[in-house]
């Protein structure tokens, strides 16, 4: 399938503009040159043309949020300093597998400032004596060559990375998800502490009050006892003096 009609297809019935990934591994170039792909892909961060029969990239767009770009197994032997011009954004690029030969021509990608690994194994340059010191001395902005630093550490692969971000933000959660402090639940029981012993002091005065109340109102019905008493019996008295008074008479 052409390269064309391959972009077509990968489309699916997105707009250019929408696209961030974009594969387009052993399809077909006419003529070894890139078709079908145009400034309207804005926002595109990932370009493949793997094994595609690629020979010149004089007709590579302008794509300044491209970061990845994987150009393997091709016949590419030169014009790499359209990269810089066109991607100035690239921090990855694979060159493996293609016609390059010698340092002159990797000597374009010293203006891709923020390049951090480059692959070119199973290109004829990596047969020249020193290849590896070479290569970093050309290009310092770079920390891996064929997916190996100068101290000969293993890149990092870009799902692993990935995971360490989301295993980040899942700690993140779960501490979101465990709650307040544990001193910020001491200090919570220590006010529950506090109202409890308030109620109890308050109810404690409410029932000497009470107490208080009925003390009065009890004295206050003896005192009303002894009087309605103390009338009676001085209405007797009162009686037995007339009966008195009645007898004298006759």
């Amino acid at each position: 399938m052409e390269m064309k009609k391959r972009i077509n297809l990968e489309l699916r019935n997105r707009a250019p503009e929408e696209v961030t990934e974009l594969v387009l591994d052993n399809c077909l170039c006419v003529n070894g040159e890139i078709e079908g792909l145009n400034d309207t892909f804005k926002k595109l961060e990932f370009l493949s043309m793997a094994n595609v029969e690629l020979s010149s990239l004089a007709r590579l767009p302008s794509l300044n949020k491209l970061r990845k770009l994987e150009l393997s197994d091709n016949i590419i032997s030169g014009g790499l300093e359209v990269l810089a011009e066109k991607c100035p954004n690239l921090t990855y690029l694979n060159l493996s597998g293609n016609k390059i030969k010698d340092l002159s021509t990797v000597e374009a990608l010293q203006n891709l400032k923020n390049l951090k690994s480059l692959d070119l194994f199973n290109c004829e340059i990596t047969n020249l004596e020193d290849y590896r010191e070479s290569i970093f001395e050309l290009l310092q902005q770079i920390t891996y060559l064929d997916g190996f630093d100068q101290e000969d550490n293993e890149a990092p692969d870009s799902e692993e990375e990935d995971d360490e971000d989301g295993d980040e933000d899942d700690e993140e959660e779960e501490e979101d998800e465990a709650g307040p402090p544990e001193e910020y639940e001491e200090e919570e029981e220590e006010e529950e502490e506090d109202e409890d012993e308030d109620e109890d002091e308050a109810g404690s005065e409410l029932g000497e009050g009470e107490e208080e109340v009925g003390l009065s109102y009890l004295m206050k019905e003896e005192i009303q006892k002894k009087k309605v008493f103390e009338g009676k019996k001085g209405n007797e008295m009162l009686k037995m003096m007339e009966m008195k008074k009645m007898t004298r008479s006759f």
